[in-house]
Order: C-alpha cells, then sequence, then structure tokens
C-alpha cells in the first residue's frame, strides 16, 4: 500500500508465513532504499547480527532493565515472521533498516504509571505491570477482542469460527499477493472505525503510532525515495494520514525514560503458542515453519513427517496409508472449496487413517510436529551479561548443548566430566535456573551415579541477567547468592538444606560460612523438631561426601551435637500430640532412624536405642509413635518377636481405648506386613482383637484400619487374604515335642549351615 509517492506500508500479520511470502515477494518488486519495521528501536544495534551464521531463528529480542530484569519485554522472530524477512531482505541487498516503534525507554515508564493508582483512584488495588497494560479499563469486551486479535474478528465477519484457519486459507496458501496490502488497510480501517477512543490501551497505541510516524519523517528528510514500512496490520491506517509534525511531538513530550539494555536470546516454537501466554502468538507454529519450508508439495511432506515421528514411537504408518491420507485430505478441501488441503483437512485425514480415529497419537503430532520444539540459537558476539557467558562457555567445554528436547543424562561422578557437570546443574538449581531435574532410578543404586533429565526453556536467560548482580561466572554467582541466603535463614532445617545444596555445587567459601552458621542455629536451637528435621541432610553430607571429594569433617561435630540433643529431648516432645502433630513426629522419628543407620555410628545407636525404649514405654505417647518405635525396637532386636507380640497384645487389649489401640498398630505395622504374614502370634493378636470389637467400635475405628493396610503392598495383601480365607488359628506350642523333629535328617544340614554362616560345627550343633 502506498501512501504518497515514497511511502509503502505493509501491514503484516505477525509470525505469518503468508504474510512474510507476500511480503517478500512485494519487496523484491518495490526494490526500496530504506526499511522501516515496527519494533523497539533499542534493537537497532542487533539487526546486522542476523546476518551471522551463527544465527537461527527461532530467536527472541530481550529488552531489560538492568536495575529491574523483571520488567524485561521479549520480541519473538521465528524464520516464517514477516519482520524477520524484512530484516534479511534490507542486511542482503545492503539497505538501511530500523526499528521505528515506541521505545521500550519510554513503554517501560509508562507501564510502571499504569500499575499505579491515581489521585481519583486511591485505595484502589493495583495489578502487575504485564496485567495493567492487559486490562481492558472497563471497555466492552468484544471492543478488546478485536483490539487483541483484529483478522480474527475479520474471519468471523466471513462465516468462519477459526481465524487462525480462515487467514491460513486467504493469505498463507494463495499464490497472488498482488492487491493483498490494500485489502487488508481498508479492513482495518473499518475496523478502527468501529472503535471508541481514549481508553488506556487507546493512548499507548496512539503513542506509539506518533512515534513510528516521527520516524517515517526522518527517514524522509534523509531523502530515501522508496521507504518500505513493515508494520502489524492494525497500525496501518494511522500510518496511512501523516498529520502536522507538531501535533505528534506534542503527544511524545514529557515521556520518562528508564535505562534498558537489549540482546538476543534462543526461543522455541512452543514459546510462540498462544497457550504459552504470548498475546501475539499463532496456534500451529510448526506447521507455519513447515508451509515457509515447504511451498510446494505441502500435503505430501507434511505427511511424510508425520510417518516418521509415528514410527519413531513404534506406530505402524505404511505407505499405502500415507497415500490414502493426502487423498482424503486433498477430497476434503475439495469438498470446502477451498485450493489446498490446510491443517485441519490434513489432521482430519490423519486422524482417521492413520491413528483409527483415536486421539492419544494425535496429540504426539501436536506436541512434536504442529507446535513443535524447534530451539534456535544466537553467535557468540550477541551482547550478553558476563554470568551468561561464562554459562555458554561451560555448556561447551562440558558437551552440554541446551536443548528444548528433553535428554536424559546418567552421570558416573568417579568421572571428572560426569563430577563437573553434577557441579554445574547444582550451581544452577541453586540459583533457581531449573535446567536439570535429579531423578531416581532403582537400576542405578551406587552413590556415585547420578541421573538428570535436561531441557533447556528460554525463560533461562531472563533468570540468568537476573542473577548476573552475584557475580560474573556461575561459581561467584552462586558462592555470593547461597552466603546471602545463609545470611537471611533462621531455621536450622534449611540452613542444613542449604548447606547439602552447597556441598552438592562443591562451594567451599559458602560451605565453610554455611557450616558457622549452622553450628551457632543448632547451639541455640531448642525446638526437638527442627533438629530432627536438620539430621538428615547432614547425614547425607557425611555419608556421601567422599564420593564428591568434597572435605566433609567438620560436619560430624555437629551431627555428635545434633544426635544428642534430639535423644535428650524426643521424649518429652512426643507426650501430649494431637493427631497431626503425631503424624509429623513419625515421620521425624521414621528419617532420623534411618539417619542413624545410615552413619553407622555405634554411640549414636545406643543412644538411639535407649531413647526408643522410653518412648515405647511412655504411656503419655499417641499410639501411633509409640507403636513405631515398638516396630524399631524389634528391628534393632532389642525385641524378640514373642515380647514384640506381648506388647501388641497389651497394646490392642480390651481395656485400651480402641482408637488408641488402632493407632498403636497402625504405628507398628505402617509400611509393611511381612512381620503379619510371618509371625502368628502378632498375626493371632490382632485377628482376635479385631473379632472381639462391638459393632460401634469397629464402624469407628475401620478407617484407621483400612489406612494401615493400604500401606501394603500387593503381595502382601493378597497373601493376608489368603491366610483368613483358611481360618489361620492361634499356634499352640504345647503341642509341638521332640518326636516332630527328625534329628538324623537335621544333622545331615548342619556342617553346609555352619559354612553359609561361617561358624564353627560345635556352635551351629549347640
Amino acid at each position: 500500500m502506498t501512501n504518497g509517492s515514497n511511502i509503502h506500508l505493509f501491514g503484516i500479520r505477525h509470525h505469518g508465513p503468508g504474510s512474510a511470502r507476500s511480503l517478500c515477494d512485494a519487496l523484491l518488486k518495490l526494490q526500496p532504499d530504506c526499511v522501516l519495521i515496527e519494533g523497539p528501536p533499542e534493537g537497532n544495534l542487533l539487526i546486522e547480527l542476523i546476518a551471522h551464521e551463527e544465527m537461527r531463528p527461532p530467536v527472541a529480542m530481550l529488552i531489560y532493565s538492568p536495575d529491574d530484569p523483571n520488567a524485561a519485554v521479549f520480541y519473538p522472530f521465528a524464520a516464517f515472521s514477516p519482520e524477520w524477512q524484512a530484516m534479511q531482505y534490507a542486511l542482503g541487498k545492503k539497505v538501511p533498516v530500523r526499528f521505528i516503534d515506541l521505545p521500550q525507554t519510554h513503554w517501560q515508564t509508562l507501564k510502571k504509571r499504569s500499575t499505579a493508582p491515581s489521585d481519583k483512584e486511591a485505595g484502589t488495588e493495583s495489578g502487575d505491570t504485564e496485567d495493567a497494560v492487559e486490562t481492558d479499563g472497563g471497555r466492552d469486551e468484544t471492543e478488546t477482542s478485536v483490539r487483541q486479535d483484529p483478522l480474527s474478528w475479520l474471519a468471523r465477519a466471513a462465516g468462519h469460527i477459526d481465524g487462525e484457519r480462515w487467514w491460513e486459507h486467504m493469505v498463507e496458501q494463495r499464490r497472488n499477493s498482488a492487491d493483498l496490502f490494500e485489502a487488508i488497510r481498508e479492513a482495518m480501517t473499518t475496523l478502527r472505525s468501529e472503535m471508541s477512543s481514549g481508553e488506556e490501551d487507546d493512548k499507548i497505541d496512539l503513542l506509539r503510532e506518533a512515534h513510528m510516524r516521527q520516524q517515517i519523517r526522518l527517514a524522509e528528510k534523509e531523502g530515501f525515495q522508496r521507504i518500505a514500512v513493515v508494520c502489524g496490520a492494525w497500525h496501518t491506517p494511522a500510518l496511512a494520514e501523516i498529520p502536522a509534525p507538531k501535533e505528534d511531538a506534542a503527544m511524545l513530550k514529557g515521556l520518562g525514560k528508564t535505562k534498558v539494555e537489549a540482546t538476543w536470546i534462543p526461543w522455541t516454537h512452543s514459546r510462540l503458542c498462544f497457550a504459552s501466554g504470548y498475546g501475539a502468538g499463532v496456534r500451529s507454529p510448526g506447521w507455519y515453519h513447515h508451509l515457509w519450508t515447504n511451498p510446494d508439495l505441502v500435503a505430501e511432506r507434511w505427511l511424510s513427517h508425520v510417518a516418521r515421528l509415528l514410527r519413531s514411537e513404534d506406530l505402524d504408518a505404511s505407505s499405502a496409508s500415507l497415500i490414502e491420507a493426502v487423498r482424503l485430505a486433498e477430497a476434503l478441501a475439495a469438498l470446502r472449496d477451498r485450493p489446498l488441503p490446510g491443517l485441519t483437512e490434513l489432521s482430519e485425514a490423519i486422524k482417521s487413517v492413520l491413528c483409527f480415529g483415536s486421539d492419544a497419537p494425535m496429540r504426539i503430532i501436536h506436541d512434536r510436529l504442529i507446535v513443535g520444539e524447534m530451539l534456535g540459537s544466537v553467535p557468540e558476539t550477541t551482547p550478553m551479561v558476563p554470568l551468561q557467558a561464562d554459562l555458554r562457555v561451560q555448556q561447551k567445554s562440558l558437551r552440554l548443548p541446551a536443548s528444548a528436547d528433553e535428554k536424559l543424562f546418567d552421570l558416573d561422578l568417579r568421572r571428572e566430566l560426569d563430577l563437573d557437570r553434577s557441579r554445574l546443574l547444582h550451581r544452577l538449581r541453586l540459583l533457581g535456573i531449573k535446567w536439570g531435574e535429579s531423578e531416581k532410578t532403582s537400576a542405578k543404586s551406587g552413590t556415585f551415579h547420578e541421573v538428570w533429565r535436561l531441557r533447556w526453556h528460554p525463560q533461562f536467560s531472563l533468570r540468568l541477567i537476573e542473577r548476573g548482580v552475584w557475580g560474573r561466572t556461575i561459581q561467584e554467582a552462586t558462592t555470593a547468592y547461597a552466603c546471602d541466603q545463609a545470611q537471611k535463614l533462621t531455621e536450622l532445617s534449611q540452613l542444613t538444606e542449604l548447606l547439602n545444596q552447597a556441598l552438592l555445587a562443591d562451594l567451599k567459601t559458602a560451605t565453610e560460612f554455611l557450616m558457622q552458621r549452622v553450628q551457632s542455629q543448632a547451639a541455640i536451637a531448642t525446638d526437638v523438631k527442627h533438629l530432627m528435621m536438620a539430621l538428615p541432610p547432614l547425614t547425607q553430607i557425611a555419608r556421601y561426601g567422599d564420593v564428591r571429594k568434597t572435605d566433609v569433617t567438620a560436619v560430624g561435630s555437629v551431627i555428635d551435637g545434633l544426635v544428642a540433643r534430639i535423644c535428650i529431648g524426643l521424649p518429652g516432645a512426643c507426650g501430649s500430640l494431637d493427631d497431626a502433630a503425631a503424624e509429623e513426629m513419625f515421620q521425624s522419628i521414621v528419617k532420623v532412624h534411618n539417619a542413624i543407620m545410615l552413619l553407622q555410628n555405634a554411640e549414636h545407636q545406643v543412644m538411639w536405642k535407649e531413647v526408643l525404649k522410653k518412648v515405647a514405654d511412655n504411656s503419655g505417647c499417641h499410639g501411633v509413635i509409640s507403636g513405631r518405635a515398638a516396630r524399631l525396637l524389634l528391628e534393632l532386636r532389642q525385641f524378640d518377636p514373642a515380647e514384640a507380640a506381648r506388647r501388641f497384645g497389651l497394646a490392642l487389649s480390651l481395656a485400651c481405648d480402641p482408637k488408641q489401640a488402632a493407632c498403636w498398630a497402625e504405628g507398628f505395622l505402617r509400611g509393611s506386613g511381612l512381620l503379619l504374614i510371618h509371625n502368628e502370634e502378632l498375626w493371632f493378636v490382632i485377628d482376635r482383637w479385631v473379632s472381639e470389637l462391638s459393632h460401634d467400635t469397629y464402624i469407628q475405628i475401620l478407617p484407621l484400619l483400612k489406612r494401615t493396610f493400604t500401606t501394603f503392598s500387593k503381595p502382601e495383601r493378597r497373601q493376608m487374604g489368603e491366610l483368613v480365607k483358611r481360618g489361620s488359628k492361634h499356634p499352640d506350642r504345647s503341642a509341638a515335642t521332640d518326636s516332630a523333629i527328625d534329628t538324623g535328617r537335621a544333622a545331615k544340614v548342619l556342617p553346609i549351615l555352619s559354612l553359609i554362616l561361617g561358624m564353627p560345627d560345635e556352635e551351629t550343633r549347640s
């Protein structure tokens, strides 16, 4: 569309391959000597990096405030974005190209103002920056949605429900782009004439358009004769008529400024989707990339990608089925009076022919192809904060490339490379950048194994910028950040957890500082529960520190003090607890028990056994706690099976409260039913107790019993059912006589048994 003799407006749809192709044709025909693009002027110095061979879309221009990195804006570009192709054209033809939208230095200030309540609105609640910009200010919902997606409303006017599919039919698949941009301008003019003005969002649009007109005038003043202006279709009517310069100057006068910086970061196709929250997103970026890279044989090549994906998932996709799917898609397009099958027709054909009507394979196709997870790349010369540059160097040296696809890494910490990888991933997690998720696998039980699932997200780049205030390198920033967090934390359990993370990340300075903080807090801590929560992380450190080649000798003295103080205070802490507090104490006792057993310290184990006996004998304890104490003592062989059965019988006697008895049984049995299966005494005790309960009491405690038995494994529950079916009876020991034992056969087994147990024959015979 031409405005005057030297200004040519091209209203485009962001991230539309049809718009991009039509724009490329129009630029080739026009041969402009200057290209102006709707975008942040702060990125003008970054445009030349697009020609670099390492620059591969999708990428995003990140505009952020160094003083407040959270106030950041992303400008994504894909290979099929019209603005990207306009920049590529200008760089290839060596003609000037620049962004002309309202600078972010002003826009950031406007957004801050829009979030603060005015004097007239005192007492009203203000939202965050993003919400304040996108709120409609009370305008009609229809009017707001027209502004946000005017092309979808054109589709509705044409009788189409899905605006993106309509745009694809009218623009993306067309081969003749003549008069396209003039038609878009006329449609936008009509839509804008139906909308009111004066709202906050309108004011921002007016400021943006005023600045774009100023930049157009500047290009004219510089003497350019064929100026191509590439902007969103919505803005073309406002740029078609250029008012007097003083009107725009008056509108832009007095705008505040905020210091901002710009850089390129990698982006992904999934982040171009509406579903990601991106306002100018599309529903099918992967499909649009296919349209852009495959202008011919679109359906056939798309079906080949689908077949390759299905086969990789061990799903059938024969050549004959592909041919039938193409024929069906073409038939559907003909029935709907469309020149070529679009994504709708292809998806329907794929679901019918290749997926047999199932939605499950279609979800895979949607995620992997229609949306896609392509991750772009930026050249090393891109402006970066030091923290980003350091991470990039480490990723390269450790052979850990950033990828949008999920990748599994099995690290062997005995190898220096894998140990360094583990340290980097733990340091990033400490900074809040969860590039990798650590997983536990039953197949890798050794302490020298770590399994990580890695997946890079574009927002990690912004998080790196935010964390850049802590240091220039990952190690320096993580150390400073950990020390700062240690200074702020006061709970002992949080400090020990942070200490564990610092040791995994191999931060010596932070570890020393954290050890001092842990020791000082442990010395004044009085809450037994906090002491118990602090012990397991320290135990992990002491037990596995040698695998990571870290010095953990100082942890031992802290553990000694914690164990002693836990053993002193635990009996008193177990009294007068309600059900919720008892459950918390139950979990803490189990964790402390596992930690002490893991350390294999004889002195600690002696103290722990003594305190468990006190808890088991304490009649004031909640049943679930005293029951678990008795169970642990049985496992530690402090109680023999007969003693355990005796205590079980006392706890379940008719003299005890049924609910307390059920809690005791739950504490004793939870997690494993093997004791009941292999100890007939215990089985008879609980069987008799349940049989003697009254109907009302049984109904009252049934939920507790069900909760206990659901913790047993399915094989255990099945064996218990078989015992009940057989009608197990109380074992009669008096019936057992020596004559029931074949001593001759037993004597033949004793020599072999002595070899297995490593005992002299005399001890075995005795």
